[in-house]
Formats: structure tokens, sequence, C-alpha cells
């Protein structure tokens, strides 16, 4: 943070803080993409009470784009906490930024809201719990809001990396 500058936290600043965020971020992934010499877009977003920056290509199968998600996502977390640990740096707050890279998190997304829906029916038809496997913490808290949308209760159980979602009957 520059001399003079105030970090925004109260109410109403919390949409400057979260659009710092994700300024920061798209400074810093810029200059990963530049020193990987990849191309890509940066796109930045506020959504649900936190920044979100996604890298997004005109070809949204490149190739590229793919090295940096890794074999299921496993580069886009590591990416993640790195881009949460230059805005950390940079504001001394921690952050909760969600970093998307080729639209992975969104289809990943898509699919468990799915899971979490099937696995509802199937725990309100058979009467018994359900239990999912293991999970990383987006991979649950998607699955809890399907499940919640379909108006039942589901909890974490387990240690990690075994932690996992176990959807309760009515």
């Amino acid at each position: 943070m520059t001399e003079g500058t105030t970090s925004a936290t109260e109410g109403g600043d919390t949409l400057t803080r979260l659009e710092q965020e994700g300024e920061i971020a798209a400074d810093y992934l810029e200059g990963l993409l530049d020193i990987a010499d990849l191309d890509g877009d940066i796109d930045m977003d506020v959504e649900a009470d936190r920044a979100s920056v996604s890298i997004i290509s005109e070809d949204s199968t490149s190739r590229d784009l793919q090295k940096l998600v890794g074999r299921d996502g496993e580069v886009l977390e590591a990416l993640q906490e790195l881009t949460r640990l230059a805005v950390h740096r940079e504001t001394g707050d921690r952050s909760r930024l969600m970093l998307d890279i080729a639209g992975f998190r969104a289809r990943k997304r898509e699919e468990l809201s799915e899971l979490g829906a099937k696995a509802a029916e199937e725990a309100k038809g058979s009467g018994e719990p359900v239990k999912l496997k293991p999970m990383s913490p987006f991979e649950r808290k998607v699955v809890h809001d399907a499940v919640a949308a379909a108006g039942l209760r589901s909890e974490s159980e387990g240690e990690e990396p075994q932690r996992c979602v176990v959807v309760l009957p009515a």
C-alpha cells in the first residue's frame, strides 16, 4: 500500500476494498502471464462478497490456459493461493479472492450443483444419509448450497484431504 492510502473496510467501502483486491490480483496475474508468455484476458468482478478474477481466452479450449488449470484444478488452486498472498502483501488483509481459469470453476460449479441435487433426491427417496466422495472446500460449499436449495441439510465430515459431504434425509 502506498503512503497516504487507507484500507477501505467499513460497510459501504467493502465494494471498493474488493475492487482493489481484484485490481491487485489482475496486475499480479498479468505479470505471471507475461513471464509464462501465455495469452489471456483478465476479467474482474465482485460476487458473493468476494473478489472474483478470471483468466479467459478467445480460444476457449486454449491448451496454454489448460496448463494453468492442471489436473483436476490443482495448478489453479495453487495459483489462487499465490494470488491471495500477493493481495495480502499489498493490502495487509487476508483475501477470499476466487480465481477461475478458462471457465474451469464455472463448469465445475455446474457439475457439483447437479451432484448435490441428485444426492438430495437420493436421500429423500431412501430416507438414508448419502455420503459423497472427498472434496475441496470450494467443491463442498457448492454441494452444500445445492442441497440447501433442494430443501435438505448436509454437513461435512472427516479430516482434510478426505473431508466429504454427507446429505441428510429430511
